[in-house]
């Protein structure tokens, strides 16, 4: 665990790139992530991120991995209230900005993806 690392999600996928392969990128990320041992801290889930937590996404399995291993998985609850999304929810934690902050102002590294 890299106690120091926090990971920002901001789409709903990694990159810049049609959707689908927006997402299968993220589904291999966060199993390489996962399988390599070196986990960050914490990962924030804000703007379209937040869609990457709610139910009918495909990495929920890869998050719900990585949060048994100890990673806080931290959800903007603004966004999800703007996208309908509140009740959606399947892994992490619900914040709000501050959390989201505050997250990012104890780490030494903050990644966005």
């Amino acid at each position: 665990m890299d106690e120091n690392t926090v990971l920002l999600f901001t789409r709903y996928g990694l990159g810049h790139a049609p959707d689908e392969l927006q997402q299968r990128l993220a589904d291999v990320f966060l199993n390489l992530l996962n399988e390599s041992g070196v986990l960050p801290a914490k990962m924030c889930f804000y703007t379209d991120g937040v869609k990457l937590v709610c139910e009918g996404s495909p990495v929920l399995e890869e998050l719900r991995a990585l949060e048994t291993e100890g990673v806080e998985l931290i959800v903007c609850s603004t966004c999800l209230n703007y996208f309908g999304l509140t009740g959606k929810v399947r892994v992490g934690i619900v914040g709000g900005m501050p959390d989201i902050v505050e997250a990012m102002q104890k780490a030494e590294k903050v990644i966005s993806l």
